[in-house]
């Protein structure tokens, strides 16, 4: 199944490779300038599913892959990060807060 899909992610290569080279040679024409966008358009559209044919799943789509493994070890960050404590900020931020004494003249 790996090597029909690299296979078919060549072949979609190849001709996304000729619709952009059939997209490039319209485009320079005046005439048929808005036939050759739509073309290349398209052939960038083939370029990624080439590539989401050959590459494998894991890489093209990795949010998807995570699954719940990544679930359990975020429930594990989470349990294990420390609780902050209000008194203990409000002590360290204290002193910035505080006006300084004019001096006298």
């Amino acid at each position: 199944m790996r090597i029909a899909k690299a296979l078919l992610g060549a072949l979609v290569w190849i001709l996304a490779c000729v619709v952009a080279l059939l997209g490039i040679v319209l485009s320079a024409t005046l005439i048929l300038l808005p036939l050759g966008i739509p073309l290349l358009v398209l052939s960038g559209r083939l370029f990624g599913k080439s590539v989401a044919l050959v590459l494998p799943r894991a890489v093209t789509h990795p949010g998807e892959e995570l699954g719940k493994s990544a679930k359990k070890k975020g429930r594990a960050v989470k349990e294990d990060a420390p609780t902050p404590d209000p008194a203990a900020a409000k002590k360290k931020l204290l002193p910035f807060f505080r006006r300084r004494k004019k001096k006298p003249v």
